[in-house]
């Protein structure tokens, strides 16, 4: 919870419109999708837990891998129709959230 609304606070109000805290939750697990097929994170199948391993993140292609995503997530009624601007302000927040946390360094 406290992601999400850190997250959604970072996201100018006029850039929300149209898009629910759903639809953020929706990026976050699409981005982890991302991570699982290029091997950068390992579930426990019992637990549930997740571990995130160290390794480089092709950012570009893991936007694109998002667009992708959401367009078809979109058609199939699992998110709203959310702009590229959208998606593009959830990655960044899912970044500033993660240096405000520690997990991720400033390049």
């Amino acid at each position: 919870r406290e992601q999400l609304d850190f997250m959604w606070n970072l996201i100018p109000e006029e850039d929300r419109k149209g898009m629910t805290q759903a639809d953020v939750l929706y990026v976050l697990d699409l981005m982890d999708e991302y991570l699982e097929q290029k091997g950068l994170v390992e579930v426990d199948e019992k637990t549930g837990e997740v571990t995130y391993l160290d390794g480089d993140v092709d950012e570009t292609e893991q936007l694109e891998f998002v667009r992708q995503a959401v367009a078809e997530g979109q058609k199939e009624g699992h998110c709203n129709a959310l702009t590229s601007v959208q998606i593009q302000l959830i990655v960044d927040a899912e970044v500033e959230y993660g240096m405000h946390k520690g997990y991720y360094e400033e390049d």
